[in-house]
Formats: structure tokens, sequence, C-alpha cells
């Protein structure tokens, strides 16, 4: 489903984020992408979402090449993703529900359709209590649950999250994982920048570790940070 070849990425002016970084993901992996900050855990997720592209390499969604891909195209690959940030990205001066419906139409989904689906996206998140509030009354694991409730609304593939729980005390962190192991239980890809993972799944997740844009290391969440357990090291 995502696949990485090679991959480096340079902004203007700035040393290289991503060098030579080679990994991939099949549907319906849940997988956490780990580093400190400025390792290119961002930069990573941005390339996958196709709101970046490589300076060298191949990324391939789906087997579509991004690089190649025409402007009018890359809304429709844009299409199979949910995108969640930490730093919510709401819209302050709309409530709940006008933020949750807000993807469906932009896409053009019937009025009637797109205001059941809001409703089962805020009920998923354990929100449909919440939707006539305006998101600044709402907590911050609530407002994060907000954004998760807008980012599946669309019924996305895979849902990549930057950083979700990162602003969270350990009782909304955990709610929050629980929401997102819930959808990947149905098949939903999710993809996870972290700064570490332990605690993080008790399941033998994936993890994609990234130090100064190099990928070092791949190997199950819970034996990521046990220095007995040996990991698959990476050359670049």
């Amino acid at each position: 489903m995502i696949q990485f070849d090679q991959v480096s990425k340079r902004y203007p002016g700035s040393d290289q984020i991503l060098k030579n970084v080679s990994f991939s993901i099949d549907a319906g992996e849940f997988v956490f992408v780990t580093g400190h900050s400025g390792a290119g855990k961002s930069t990573l997720l941005k390339l996958i979402a196709a709101t970046e592209r490589p300076t060298s390499g191949t990324v391939l969604i789906a087997n579509q090449n991004t690089s190649q891909l025409k402007p009018s195209a890359i809304p429709f690959l844009r299409r199979r993703f949910g995108l969640i940030f930490q730093d919510h990205k709401l819209l302050y001066d709309r409530n709940c529900f006008e933020n949750v419906i807000l993807p469906l139409r932009i896409n053009g989904i019937a009025e009637q359709e797109a205001a059941r689906r809001v409703r089962a996206a805020l009920d998923k998140v354990g929100l449909l209590n919440k939707e006539k509030a305006m998101p600044i009354t709402l907590s911050g694991g609530e407002q994060q649950r907000l954004a998760i409730a807008r980012a599946v609304v669309s019924r996305p593939a895979i849902l990549l999250a930057d950083e979700p729980t990162g602003n969270l005390d350990a009782g909304y962190a955990a709610d929050i994982m629980a929401i997102f192991q819930a959808f990947n239980q149905v098949g939903v890809t999710v993809i996870m920048s972290t700064h570490d993972a332990l605690g993080m799944s008790a399941n033998q997740n994936r993890v994609l570790h990234l130090n100064q844009g190099q990928l070092t290391e791949e190997a199950p969440a819970q034996d990521h940070f046990n220095v007995n357990t040996p990991t698959e090291t990476f050359s670049s």
C-alpha cells in the first residue's frame, strides 16, 4: 500500500531532513514512527499524505508515484487519508458538528447522509452529546477526539496522526490510543508519529525509528526500548 524507496527530503536553505529512507507498509497495519524532535517524523507523514514531495527517491501510495501525479489527481489521492495533528487545527468559530461535517461538504456528500455520518463519527469518539458545543469549551482530550472524528468521517483507508497524544495526560492519551486501535481492528491502516512508543501499545506494532533523518531500526513497539532485544538495523 505504501512504499518508500531511497527517499530523501531537503527544504530550501535547510539540512537534509530525510536521507535515503526505504520501507513498506501493508494495508491494515498499525505503525509507530518514532524519533527525537527534528528527526523527520512529521516530514515522513507529509510525504505519505502527498502534501510534500520527495527531493529524490520514490514514494508509492497504492502503486501511484506521488511525484508523477498531476496536481488535479492529488485531492483524489488524499481522500484515502484521515489527517490528525497535535494542535487539532479545529475551527473555533464553528461547533463540533460543523467542524466534522466540513470535509463531507467539500466532497459534495448530500446533507442528510453527511449529517448521519457526522453523528456516527461523533458517537465513535464519545462526543455525540457535544455536537452543538463550541470546541473552545472542550478539554484537550475532547478536542483531540473531535479532530479524530473529523478525520474519520470520510471513511479513509489510512489514518495519519502526528504526535496526537503529545499534549495530553496519561488518561486522555490512553483513551486516544484505544480509539486508534479500534479503527485499526476494523481494517484501517494507522501510522502514528510519537517521541517514543513505550507504553503506547501492548500489541506487536511495528516501529519505524528515525535518527537524524535516517531509518535506523524497525521492531515491534514493545521490544523497541528493550536493550536486551535484538532489532533489525537498516543501513542508509
